[in-house]
């Protein structure tokens, strides 16, 4: 565990940065001023998606940065703009520790992504997860392999991928508390792109 000294202004300064990508003005120059210095913070490894779909990263040490490899002309990220269109839980299509779609499973994905491009849907986004059982490593690679599987799945079926995601256990949708939170947290999310 990597312990860092978090300064007032830096957390300011993110704070603004967030600020301002909302589109919210606030008036932070009295906050700017202290010199207040707080000790023992600890960052934790995550990634989160802003309310405006941007999705950002935190290493240990402090180091931010966004997701998307996309940028504008200026230097900004291009954001993830969709809706999650579909949660596959991933016990219907993978067993135990293991990437590979059986027949049946990749017959209902092969549907869903037809649906999903009749509806609109010009491109996807796969983003794979996993429950905390395992280390970190281990799951981002799990559920990296995951998604590439269901992104092959929609690519067969002429779908357009823009991107996968490989997410382990970093993003739960409920505490990994119970056998049954465990199996919500297996999961694959489609996010459709119109």
């Amino acid at each position: 565990m990597v312990v860092s000294i978090l300064t007032v202004n830096k957390a300011i300064a993110l704070a603004a940065a967030a600020t301002a990508a909302l589109g919210i003005a606030a008036a932070s120059a009295s906050a700017q001023t202290q010199q207040r210095t707080i000790k023992g913070e600890r960052y934790v490894p995550t990634i989160w998606v802003d309310p405006d779909g941007c999705e950002h990263w935190v290493m240990d040490d402090g180091a931010e940065g966004f997701m998307t490899p996309h940028v504008t002309p200026d230097g900004k990220p291009v954001c993830r703009r969709g809706k999650i269109c579909g949660v596959m839980p991933t016990d219907q299509f993978f067993a135990t520790d293991k990437h590979y779609i059986n027949a049946a499973g990749r017959q209902r994905l092969g549907e869903f992504f037809q649906q999903a491009k009749a509806n609109g849907a010009r491109s996807f986004v796969i983003a794979g997860h996993t429950d905390s059982r395992a280390s970190d490593e281990y799951n981002i690679r799990l559920s990296e392999r995951r998604a590439n599987a269901v992104a092959q799945v929609a690519r067969s079926i002429g779908a357009r991928i823009n991107d996968i995601r490989a997410y382990g256990e970093r993003d739960p949708r409920v505490p990994n508390t119970s056998a049954a939170n465990m199996a919500q947290n297996r999961r694959v999310e489609i996010y459709c792109l119109r």
